[in-house]
């Protein structure tokens, strides 16, 4: 999504090295490549191994001008020597080939197991931490990970139930809690989204991963950031904030007595978040909550 828009604020161009550091199923990974013909170079990373296979065989046209990895893109950009790459797109959150397979269960919409790992390899899935964690840690994973209201009272009722071991069985599990409103999101979302982000650390990821890939970048370079929640925006904008003011904070406190001036390391290239154009809502729905921000290296 927002592939037209990555590709302008990212300006490709040949000779140029980028990484799409979740890279999925190649989408930005094909325009990147084909923008920056006729020898630009892209690493691409992904955890998951199906992702990669189908963006290996989208990639075909452009063999010889990249390298796909599997991994955590938070390791996988750390491995990159320092100011190496002329740009990074970090394409966040779940993407459509895991929302659309019951068997990783990540969604609601089909019934299959409690799964929610990006990487199938690693141990810890869905089910093991909802059925070994604490009535408290659901509560508070439920409310500061996914909005939810009712944290409480869901938390209650997923431990009087365990073991809860299907994606359909949860989502049950919630609705009788919240009731069904008949609006257009699930009364399940929040906690799914909490869940999914607590298994796959993927705040923590973020976090590693915006400071690796500020490393990689050369002077000039673009960071492209798509974001679709509230807690992934805060940390961009937190992130993006450090870098562009025109002064340090000692011990990191941010007291304007103490400010000491610097220049700033990076300008804002998009002032708002770019968003999807109604094209692009209508032919992906699920687009409506992608937000694009966008930061040059000074």
């Amino acid at each position: 999504m927002l592939v037209t828009e990555v590709v302008s604020l990212l300006r490709p161009h040949s000779g140029g090295r980028y990484v799409d550091a979740t890279v999925g199923t190649g989408g930005h990974a094909a325009a990147i490549l084909e923008a920056s013909a006729p020898d630009g170079w892209l690493w691409g990373f992904d955890r998951d191994p199906e992702a990669l296979a189908r963006a290996q065989e989208r990639l075909l046209p452009f063999a010889g001008r990249y390298e796909l990895e599997r991994g955590n893109y938070a390791d996988l950009l750390m491995k990159l020597a320092a100011e190496s790459c002329d740009g990074v797109l970090l394409d966040l959150g779940v993407s459509s080939l895991q929302l659309d397979s019951p068997v990783r269960g990540f969604s609601f919409q089909a019934d299959g197991p409690l799964d929610m790992r990006m990487d199938p390899a690693q141990r810890l899935t869905a089910a093991d931490l909802i059925n070994s964690a604490s009535e408290e840690e659901l509560a508070q994973w439920f409310w500061e990970l996914g909005g939810e209201r009712r944290s409480r009272a869901i938390a209650r009722a997923i431990v009087r139930a365990r073991p809860v071991t299907r994606t359909g069985q949860l989502a049950e599990l919630v609705c009788a809690v919240v009731g069904r409103s008949g609006g257009p999101r699930h009364p399940a979302t929040r906690v799914f989204q909490a869940l999914r982000i607590v298994v796959n650390d993927e705040l923590g990821s973020l976090e590693r991963g915006l400071q690796a890939a500020w490393r990689a970048l050369k002077p000039g370079g673009r960071l492209a950031v798509i974001t679709f929640h509230s807690l992934e925006v805060r940390l961009v904008k937190a992130f993006g904030k450090e870098q562009v003011r025109d002064y340090e904070c000692p011990g990191g406190v941010d007291v304007p007595e103490l400010r000491r001036p610097r220049p700033p390391r990076a300008r804002w290239v998009t002032r708002k978040p770019v968003v999807p154009g109604p094209a692009e809502l209508r032919s992906n729905p699920r687009s409506r909550s992608a937000q694009l921000r966008v930061l040059e290296k000074l």
